[in-house]
Protein backbone atom coordinates (compact mmCIF):
# COMPACT_ATOMS: atom_id res chain seq x y z
CA UNK A 1 0.00 0.00 0.00
CA UNK A 2 1.20 3.32 -0.43
CA UNK A 3 2.08 5.48 2.61
CA UNK A 4 0.17 8.62 3.18
CA UNK A 5 2.14 11.23 4.06
CA UNK A 6 0.44 12.73 7.89
CA UNK A 7 2.39 15.42 7.83
CA UNK A 8 0.76 19.01 8.22
CA UNK A 9 2.06 21.92 6.01
CA UNK A 10 3.47 23.80 9.09
CA UNK A 11 5.05 20.91 10.05
CA UNK A 12 6.87 20.28 6.36
CA UNK A 13 8.06 23.86 6.32
CA UNK A 14 9.90 23.18 9.24
CA UNK A 15 11.69 20.41 8.59
CA UNK A 16 12.47 21.89 5.48
CA UNK A 17 13.46 25.45 7.01
CA UNK A 18 16.05 22.82 9.40
CA UNK A 19 17.20 21.54 6.32
CA UNK A 20 18.03 24.86 5.15
CA UNK A 21 19.75 25.73 8.46
CA UNK A 22 22.29 22.38 8.04
CA UNK A 23 25.00 23.53 5.27
CA UNK A 24 25.66 26.85 7.44
CA UNK A 25 25.60 25.37 10.68
CA UNK A 26 28.37 22.93 8.78
CA UNK A 27 29.94 26.06 7.95
CA UNK A 28 29.96 27.64 11.37
CA UNK A 29 30.88 24.59 13.00
CA UNK A 30 34.02 24.40 10.57
CA UNK A 31 35.13 27.57 10.53
CA UNK A 32 34.25 29.34 13.89
CA UNK A 33 33.21 26.58 16.52
CA UNK A 34 35.68 23.70 15.76
CA UNK A 35 38.77 26.10 15.57
CA UNK A 36 37.58 28.20 19.15
CA UNK A 37 37.50 24.57 20.92
CA UNK A 38 40.53 23.60 19.18
CA UNK A 39 42.16 26.44 20.88
CA UNK A 40 40.89 25.92 24.32
CA UNK A 41 42.17 22.65 24.05
CA UNK A 42 45.67 23.60 22.30
CA UNK A 43 46.11 26.28 25.77
CA UNK A 44 46.15 23.29 27.69
CA UNK A 45 49.27 21.65 26.18
CA UNK A 46 52.83 22.40 24.93
CA UNK A 47 52.07 22.45 21.57
CA UNK A 48 55.17 23.16 19.02
CA UNK A 49 55.84 22.97 15.70
CA UNK A 50 57.48 19.75 16.58
CA UNK A 51 54.32 17.82 17.61
CA UNK A 52 51.63 20.34 15.66
CA UNK A 53 49.13 17.96 13.97
CA UNK A 54 50.24 14.72 15.80
CA UNK A 55 47.66 15.01 18.94
CA UNK A 56 50.46 13.87 21.52
CA UNK A 57 51.11 17.34 23.03
CA UNK A 58 51.70 17.31 26.46
CA UNK A 59 49.10 18.24 28.84
CA UNK A 60 50.45 21.28 30.61
CA UNK A 61 47.08 22.66 32.98
CA UNK A 62 47.38 25.81 33.45
CA UNK A 63 51.11 26.42 33.34
CA UNK A 64 50.54 28.08 29.88
CA UNK A 65 47.99 30.47 31.67
CA UNK A 66 50.62 31.60 34.59
CA UNK A 67 53.39 31.63 32.01
CA UNK A 68 51.30 34.26 30.31
CA UNK A 69 49.98 36.26 32.98
CA UNK A 70 53.53 36.48 34.48
CA UNK A 71 55.26 37.79 31.01
CA UNK A 72 55.78 41.43 31.37
CA UNK A 73 55.18 41.60 27.53
CA UNK A 74 51.67 40.58 28.33
CA UNK A 75 51.29 43.31 31.08
CA UNK A 76 52.74 45.94 28.41
CA UNK A 77 50.37 44.32 25.47
CA UNK A 78 47.53 44.79 27.08
CA UNK A 79 47.98 48.07 28.65
CA UNK A 80 48.72 48.84 25.08
CA UNK A 81 45.22 47.61 23.88
CA UNK A 82 43.28 49.05 26.72
CA UNK A 83 44.56 52.54 25.05
CA UNK A 84 44.74 51.59 21.68
CA UNK A 85 41.25 50.13 21.44
CA UNK A 86 39.06 53.19 23.65
CA UNK A 87 40.94 55.73 22.39
CA UNK A 88 40.33 54.60 18.50
CA UNK A 89 36.96 53.57 19.16
CA UNK A 90 35.80 56.96 20.45
CA UNK A 91 38.13 58.39 17.78
CA UNK A 92 36.33 56.91 15.11
CA UNK A 93 32.75 57.45 16.61
CA UNK A 94 33.32 60.89 17.20
CA UNK A 95 34.68 61.40 13.58
CA UNK A 96 31.59 59.12 12.18
CA UNK A 97 29.46 61.39 14.33
CA UNK A 98 30.59 64.95 12.83
CA UNK A 99 30.52 63.59 9.28
CA UNK A 100 26.85 62.56 9.72
CA UNK A 101 26.13 65.59 10.70
CA UNK A 102 27.69 67.35 7.76
CA UNK A 103 26.22 64.67 5.29
CA UNK A 104 22.71 65.36 6.62
CA UNK A 105 22.76 68.76 5.64
CA UNK A 106 21.89 69.65 1.72
CA UNK A 107 24.73 71.14 0.15
CA UNK A 108 26.30 70.77 -3.66
CA UNK A 109 28.34 67.90 -4.29
CA UNK A 110 27.01 65.76 -0.52
CA UNK A 111 27.04 62.52 -3.11
CA UNK A 112 30.67 63.22 -3.85
CA UNK A 113 31.61 64.11 -0.32
CA UNK A 114 30.11 60.66 0.73
CA UNK A 115 31.95 58.71 -1.60
CA UNK A 116 34.91 60.37 -0.99
CA UNK A 117 34.20 59.89 3.11
CA UNK A 118 33.95 56.18 2.18
CA UNK A 119 37.31 55.55 0.44
CA UNK A 120 39.27 54.69 3.80
CA UNK A 121 36.92 52.33 4.55
CA UNK A 122 36.52 50.41 1.59
CA UNK A 123 40.40 50.52 0.60
CA UNK A 124 42.50 47.74 0.83
CA UNK A 125 44.26 47.74 4.60
CA UNK A 126 47.84 46.74 2.76
CA UNK A 127 47.19 49.55 0.39
CA UNK A 128 46.27 52.51 3.10
CA UNK A 129 49.34 51.14 5.48
CA UNK A 130 52.16 51.24 3.21
CA UNK A 131 50.77 54.57 2.17
CA UNK A 132 50.37 55.87 5.42
CA UNK A 133 53.94 54.66 6.26
CA UNK A 134 55.12 56.38 3.04
CA UNK A 135 53.62 60.02 3.88
CA UNK A 136 55.44 59.16 7.76
CA UNK A 137 58.60 58.52 6.36
CA UNK A 138 61.32 60.50 8.20
CA UNK A 139 63.65 60.76 4.85
CA UNK A 140 61.81 60.98 1.76
CA UNK A 141 58.24 61.50 3.45
CA UNK A 142 55.54 63.90 2.66
CA UNK A 143 54.60 64.66 6.38
CA UNK A 144 58.16 65.13 7.11
CA UNK A 145 59.40 67.26 4.58
CA UNK A 146 56.21 69.53 4.80
CA UNK A 147 57.05 70.50 8.50
CA UNK A 148 60.56 70.47 7.89
CA UNK A 149 60.19 72.96 5.21
CA UNK A 150 57.75 75.33 6.99
CA UNK A 151 60.25 75.49 10.09
CA UNK A 152 57.50 73.40 12.54
CA UNK A 153 60.40 70.36 12.78
CA UNK A 154 64.25 71.26 12.48
CA UNK A 155 65.14 67.71 11.94
CA UNK A 156 63.04 64.60 10.94
CA UNK A 157 61.14 62.23 13.03
CA UNK A 158 60.89 58.96 12.62
CA UNK A 159 57.14 58.62 14.69
CA UNK A 160 56.02 54.99 14.01
CA UNK A 161 59.59 54.00 15.59
CA UNK A 162 59.28 56.09 18.71
CA UNK A 163 57.30 55.40 21.88
CA UNK A 164 54.18 57.87 22.21
CA UNK A 165 54.27 58.87 18.78
CA UNK A 166 53.63 55.07 17.43
CA UNK A 167 50.69 54.89 19.74
CA UNK A 168 49.51 58.06 18.63
CA UNK A 169 49.76 57.44 14.68
CA UNK A 170 47.87 54.02 14.88
CA UNK A 171 44.97 55.56 17.04
CA UNK A 172 44.67 58.03 14.76
CA UNK A 173 44.78 55.51 11.78
CA UNK A 174 42.18 53.46 13.70
CA UNK A 175 39.80 56.56 13.63
CA UNK A 176 40.30 57.81 9.89
CA UNK A 177 39.82 54.65 8.55
CA UNK A 178 37.05 52.91 10.24
CA UNK A 179 35.04 56.41 11.14
CA UNK A 180 33.10 55.81 7.59
CA UNK A 181 31.02 52.70 9.27
CA UNK A 182 30.00 55.17 12.04
CA UNK A 183 28.98 57.62 9.88
CA UNK A 184 26.60 55.60 7.89
CA UNK A 185 25.06 54.23 11.28
CA UNK A 186 24.74 57.71 12.70
CA UNK A 187 23.41 59.27 9.66
CA UNK A 188 20.53 56.57 9.26
CA UNK A 189 19.51 57.60 12.52
CA UNK A 190 19.82 61.24 11.80
CA UNK A 191 17.56 61.18 8.76
CA UNK A 192 14.90 59.27 10.66
CA UNK A 193 14.49 62.22 13.82
CA UNK A 194 11.34 63.87 13.34
CA UNK A 195 11.71 67.47 12.43
CA UNK A 196 9.45 68.69 14.36
CA UNK A 197 11.82 68.10 17.47
CA UNK A 198 13.88 70.91 15.99
CA UNK A 199 10.94 73.25 14.89
CA UNK A 200 9.55 73.21 18.52
CA UNK A 201 12.90 73.87 19.81
CA UNK A 202 13.66 76.81 17.32
CA UNK A 203 10.18 78.21 18.62
CA UNK A 204 11.53 78.22 22.27
CA UNK A 205 14.17 79.44 20.86
CA UNK A 206 16.67 77.09 21.26
CA UNK A 207 20.02 77.77 19.39
CA UNK A 208 22.25 74.76 17.66
CA UNK A 209 24.43 73.47 20.78
CA UNK A 210 21.13 72.97 23.17
CA UNK A 211 19.25 71.31 20.09
CA UNK A 212 22.69 69.12 19.77
CA UNK A 213 22.67 68.03 23.54
CA UNK A 214 19.06 68.46 24.23
CA UNK A 215 17.50 66.26 20.64
CA UNK A 216 20.40 64.75 18.75
CA UNK A 217 22.21 63.27 21.57
CA UNK A 218 19.47 61.73 23.00
CA UNK A 219 18.09 60.27 19.91
CA UNK A 220 20.87 59.16 19.32
CA UNK A 221 22.40 57.66 22.49
CA UNK A 222 21.38 53.91 21.72
CA UNK A 223 23.36 54.00 18.31
CA UNK A 224 26.15 55.24 19.60
CA UNK A 225 26.62 52.83 22.61
CA UNK A 226 25.83 49.75 20.02
CA UNK A 227 28.87 51.13 18.12
CA UNK A 228 31.03 51.74 20.53
CA UNK A 229 30.65 48.00 21.65
CA UNK A 230 31.10 46.86 18.18
CA UNK A 231 34.29 48.82 17.35
CA UNK A 232 35.58 48.14 20.64
CA UNK A 233 35.39 44.32 20.13
CA UNK A 234 36.68 44.47 16.31
CA UNK A 235 39.47 46.72 17.83
CA UNK A 236 40.47 44.64 20.64
CA UNK A 237 41.00 41.44 18.36
CA UNK A 238 42.51 43.82 15.43
CA UNK A 239 45.69 42.34 14.25
CA UNK A 240 46.71 43.59 10.76
CA UNK A 241 46.92 47.87 10.72
CA UNK A 242 49.36 48.03 13.74
CA UNK A 243 51.11 44.59 12.22
CA UNK A 244 51.37 47.08 8.90
CA UNK A 245 52.32 49.84 10.60
CA UNK A 246 54.38 49.18 13.57
CA UNK A 247 54.60 45.41 13.29
CA UNK A 248 54.16 45.92 17.43
CA UNK A 249 56.94 48.31 18.01
CA UNK A 250 57.76 51.09 19.87
CA UNK A 251 54.89 50.82 22.54
CA UNK A 252 51.99 49.58 20.06
CA UNK A 253 52.52 46.01 20.83
CA UNK A 254 48.50 45.08 21.28
CA UNK A 255 47.79 41.56 22.34
CA UNK A 256 46.66 40.31 19.38
CA UNK A 257 50.26 41.01 17.77
CA UNK A 258 51.60 39.17 21.13
CA UNK A 259 49.62 36.10 20.86
CA UNK A 260 50.83 36.11 17.20
CA UNK A 261 54.59 36.34 18.00
CA UNK A 262 54.07 33.56 20.40
CA UNK A 263 52.43 31.20 18.54
CA UNK A 264 54.50 31.97 15.05
CA UNK A 265 57.73 33.74 16.62
CA UNK A 266 58.80 31.68 19.21
CA UNK A 267 56.81 28.35 17.87
CA UNK A 268 54.82 28.05 20.93
CA UNK A 269 51.00 27.85 20.14
CA UNK A 270 50.35 26.98 23.59
CA UNK A 271 51.37 30.33 24.68
CA UNK A 272 50.04 32.37 21.64
CA UNK A 273 46.07 30.30 22.44
CA UNK A 274 46.56 31.42 25.96
CA UNK A 275 47.10 34.78 25.10
CA UNK A 276 44.19 34.40 22.98
CA UNK A 277 41.56 33.10 25.61
CA UNK A 278 43.12 35.85 27.66
CA UNK A 279 41.73 38.50 24.85
CA UNK A 280 38.62 36.46 25.15
CA UNK A 281 37.40 36.13 29.08
CA UNK A 282 38.46 40.31 29.19
CA UNK A 283 35.66 40.79 25.87
CA UNK A 284 33.43 38.74 27.98
CA UNK A 285 33.85 40.46 31.26
CA UNK A 286 33.09 44.01 28.96
CA UNK A 287 30.72 42.40 27.06
CA UNK A 288 28.58 41.54 30.54
CA UNK A 289 29.06 44.59 32.39
CA UNK A 290 28.21 46.83 29.03
CA UNK A 291 24.54 44.98 28.70
CA UNK A 292 23.92 44.53 31.98
CA UNK A 293 24.85 48.40 33.34
CA UNK A 294 25.82 50.84 29.98
CA UNK A 295 22.72 50.42 28.43
CA UNK A 296 20.57 51.53 31.67
CA UNK A 297 22.37 55.00 32.11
Amino acid sequence: MRKINTLTLQQREARLAYWFVVPTFVIVFGLVIYPALYNIWISFHEVTLGNLGEGGAPFVGIKNYLRVANDFLFKDALKATIIYSFSGSILSIALGLAASLLLNRKFKGRGLVRGIFLFSYVAPVVSVAFIWKWLLNPVNGVFSWALMSSGIWSEPIAMLSQRGWAMFIVILFQGWRYFPFAMLMILARLQAIPNELYEAADIDGANIMKKFFYITIPELKYVLGTLFLLRLMWTFNKFDDIYLLTSGAAGTKVLPVLTYEFSFGMNNFGLGSATSMFLFIILGVFMIFYVKYALEW
